[in-house]
């Protein structure tokens, strides 16, 4: 039998990564993207961010719902822009315009200074009516490395060109997606995340 989860995202980019990630662990399970509305997103961490999105998908469905909120951290701006990656640029601006304001604004830092890590926070939401119903589990997992000075790759999305992960030389863009499915900061995050799920299903 095959087994719904729907993701709290209308980006397809990450619909299709969850399945890939999901579906080699877990043959039965089906990541399906969620098309109603959307919450205002006002936690200050990626955790109550993913909390809220998941919240909201599994009252309006009805469903096991999973959400993530994920962006770039760089140790020499604080952690930023962390939970602001996807919106660095200004609103109504995309990934072309976050990624070139981010290397603008480390145009004068040496390599050395460059350390960034991807972050990822994912959120399981069992709705009330549902066996199990009010279970929430919350997983993270960090991704290690540094920022280019260029975009590199075709792969991927958003800061994906310009991020080289630790102990590689090319970006994550660069890399096959069945590598970067395997080690990045959402695979890391997945890893505490598939008990939790099994258990349920």
């Amino acid at each position: 039998m095959t087994i719904e989860v729907v993701l709290a995202t209308h980006n397809q980019h990450k619909v299709g990564e969850f399945q890939r990630i999901l579906g080699a662990a877990m043959p039965d399970l089906t990541v399906v993207a969620y098309d109603g509305p959307e919450p205002v997103e006002d936690g200050v961490t990626f955790a109550e961010n993913a909390l809220i999105k998941a919240r909201t998908a599994a009252a309006h469905t009805g469903r096991i719902a999973l959400a993530d909120d994920s962006g770039i951290a760089v140790d020499v701006l604080g952690g930023s822009p962390g939970i602001f990656s996807a919106r660095w640029a200004g609103p109504g601006r995309g990934d072309r315009e976050n990624l070139e304001l981010l290397l603008a604004q480390l145009s004068d830092i040496a390599p050395e200074h460059r350390a960034a890590s991807f972050r990822c926070t994912i959120a399981l939401v069992v709705p009330e009516r549902l066996p199990h119903g009010g279970v929430e589990h919350v997983s993270e997992g960090v991704w290690p490395g540094r920022l280019a000075t260029q975009a590199t790759g075709a792969n991927g999305f958003g800061y994906d060109p310009i991020f080289v992960p630790e102990g590689y030389e090319v970006s994550s863009a660069e890399l096959p997606p069945e590598t970067k499915n395997k080690i990045s900061h959402r695979a890391r995050a997945f890893t505490d995340l598939i008990p939790a799920l099994r258990s349920l299903l």
